[in-house]
């Protein structure tokens, strides 16, 4: 049997998996506890499923505290980053560190993290629009650019968005228009479909995320807050440093692009705890 915890970062949810437990097949595990279908069920949640699993390796000897973040995705994938996942891997430790500073060691990079109640920020990096770093297929950064009917924005914010500003995100049929944009020859790797547009309260802006490796929208996708607010900033929407809400269907994350480095942050809810098998099906748990 697997212990597993599960956490949500403002409705993108994971199932938390310490980095120490033996498992011979992470990217199977993932496939099957994830489904939405026929994965992982508890009453304490209300979908069956989650959005990823996080193997977590907690490195307490640090200072601040270490925590090597790998998650593996629904179709057994395993993202380089993940904004809102790296939110609650930070208030995981912090559980366990009693610390409300910490590292979070990513593939895409080291994130410094903190930790203020049921809140936690993230340092995201910079984001990238050169061609090599998104990647893009293409001579210079793509920039309001059609791409299978809908005209984005290319940036890696620890994964590539193509980012889209529309008038009214719920109008968009993004099951419908993500795919094609996700798989297009020039994201070589593909990508993850963002759509924006002004909030009612003039306040930020709405979003809707179709995700790689997902394969679906979720209820929030922290790279792609923070892959919209590098936009605005590019576009002259926003300016830099200046403070940005934006909110996916899951409620509202804060997001400042600066100079050098975007910060995410956004409450973070524990779940509940449970056991699944290592091996066989969930969906009679």
């Amino acid at each position: 049997m697997i212990d597993v915890e599960k956490y949500h970062g403002t409705g993108n949810d994971f199932l938390i998996v310490d980095g120490e437990t033996r498992m011979g097949d992470r990217r199977g595990f993932a496939r099957r506890v994830c489904d939405r279908q026929t994965g992982i069920e508890h009453a304490d949640s209300d979908r069956r499923g989650a959005d990823g699993v996080l193997f977590l390796a907690l490195e307490p000897s640090y200072d601040p505290p270490r925590v090597v973040m790998t998650l593996v995705q629904p179709d057994g994938s395993v993202a380089a980053m993940c904004g809102n996942g790296a939110r609650c891997a930070a208030l995981w430790a912090a559980e366990r560190t009693g610390r409300d500073e910490l590292m979070i060691d990513t593939p895409a990079g080291t994130r410094r993290a903190a930790v203020d109640g049921d809140r936690a920020a993230v340092d995201m990096g910079p984001p990238a629009f050169e061609p090599s770093s998104v990647p893009v297929q293409a001579d210079g950064p793509l920039v309001e650019t059609d791409v299978e009917g809908l005209t984005v924005t290319a940036v890696n914010t620890g994964v590539p968005h193509a980012v889209a500003f529309v008038e009214d995100v719920e109008r968009v049929p993004l099951d419908e228009l993500a795919p094609p944009v996700r798989e297009a020859a020039v994201f070589p790797r593909g990508a993850n479909v963002t759509i924006a547009a002004p909030r009612a309260s003039g306040d930020g802006f709405d979003q809707r995320t179709y995700e790689r490796g997902v394969e679906g929208e979720t209820r929030a996708c922290g790279t792609g807050a923070v892959a919209i607010a590098a936009v605005a900033e590019r576009l002259g929407r926003v300016g830099v440093d200046e403070p940005l809400t934006v909110e996916p269907p899951g409620g509202e994350l804060q997001i400042t692009v600066g100079a050098a480095s975007a910060t995410l942050e956004g409450p973070v809810r524990f779940e509940y705890a449970d056991t699944v098998p290592a091996v066989g099906g969930v969906a009679d748990d």
